[in-house]
């Protein structure tokens, strides 16, 4: 089966809510984090409002990826999973596959581009993955994915059009919900999906007056400019440091955030870089650019919060310490 035909096949039957992600969090809990909410209250007086910030920089693999990854490698039955599983991504779901299929001892087979993040690459070697380089393209990486399944007869789990995928993201939210009830509105980056999907099916069974704010770069609007037209706009992405927000968002999980997110926000790059360098420097964590993109719509004012309780999802602390934003910005 083709990796088109795969997703075509798992749009069909999604079935996402509340009750499969609190099956998919008992499913992983013994694998994963519990990971802090942590606040602050500068953050707070500058911005009129109280921010609960969500740390998936602190998860296992340094991202909330290892949520839907473990959900979806350990909900296979035996038989399949021996076989293996595939997938492409830049870095944090290819190192939270990696990482899961490690626990269970079956193969891994992990497409990278040959652009991704070193940081990224060594932490997907680091687990014992077969690494596949592919060009830097959506293309080039779903066809040497499907290659890699034709030759080994791998499962594909692809990194957000997957529903165990989906309900795995979606254990993050249900932990801040249930530590933080009285949320206004919840706020999480999106490239593919696959966390947006799960957050909001989360928050809003949970708490169905709660709004759902998702917030990309203006270089990588494909899910704005879709949520806007009404239907699935795909877009040629142009370069953000933001690097796991450049895929288009996948097809079942429009539909999803056309049911159950409020609005989609975009911001500048500048203002992603700032947002970045404000949180390590006032919250003293380090989340990477992608992380930073929720309080970067903040910082530019493109949605209201003042008088809000505001739930963040920080997603993931992955940075190329080599290559920090501000460092070339400070020198010129």
């Amino acid at each position: 089966m083709t990796v088109s035909r795969a997703v075509a096949t798992e749009t069909a039957n999604m079935s996402l809510d509340l009750k499969s992600i609190r099956t998919a969090h008992e499913r992983i809990r013994a694998h994963i984090h519990r990971t802090p909410v942590l606040t602050s209250s500068r953050l707070d007086a500058a911005n009129g409002a109280s921010l609960f910030f969500k740390c998936e920089n602190f998860q296992k693999i340094g991202a909330f990826k290892a949520r839907g990854a473990t959900n979806a490698v350990f909900s296979l039955d035996d038989a399949t999973a021996r076989r293996g599983v595939a997938t492409h991504s830049s870095g944090n779901h290819g190192a939270a596959l990696a990482r899961a299929v490690k626990l269970r001892g079956i193969p891994a087979h992990i497409v990278m581009p040959s652009n991704s993040a070193k940081v990224k690459v060594r932490v997907v070697e680091s687990y014992g993955a077969d690494i596949v380089f592919c060009e830097p393209t959506e293309v080039a990486r779903e066809a040497a994915c499907a290659d890699v399944i034709a030759k080994t007869g791998a499962t594909l789990i692809h990194s957000f059009e997957n529903e165990d995928v989906m309900a795995g993201q979606g254990t993050a939210a249900r932990e801040l919900l249930e530590e933080i009830s009285d949320l206004d509105l919840v706020m999480c980056p999106i490239g593919g999906g696959g966390l947006l999907c799960g957050t909001a099916v989360a928050a809003k069974s949970m708490r169905p007056n709660i709004k759902v704010i998702a917030v990309e770069p203006e270089n990588a609007d494909d899910a704005a400019q879709s949520f806007r037209a009404g239907r699935l706009i795909r877009t040629e992405k142009k370069f953000t440091i933001a690097d796991g927000l450049r895929t288009n968002v996948g097809k079942p999980n429009f539909t999803i955030i056309q049911r159950y997110v409020d609005y989609i926000a975009t911001v500048s790059e500048e203002a992603i870089i700032s947002a970045m360098r404000t949180i390590w420097e006032t919250m003293k964590i380090i989340i990477e650019p992608s992380a930073a993109v929720p309080y970067a719509a903040i910082m530019e004012s493109k949605i209201d919060i003042r008088g809000k309780r505001v739930g963040i999802i920080l997603t993931g602390g992955n940075v190329d310490l080599d290559a920090l934003p501000w460092i070339e910005r400070d020198r010129s």
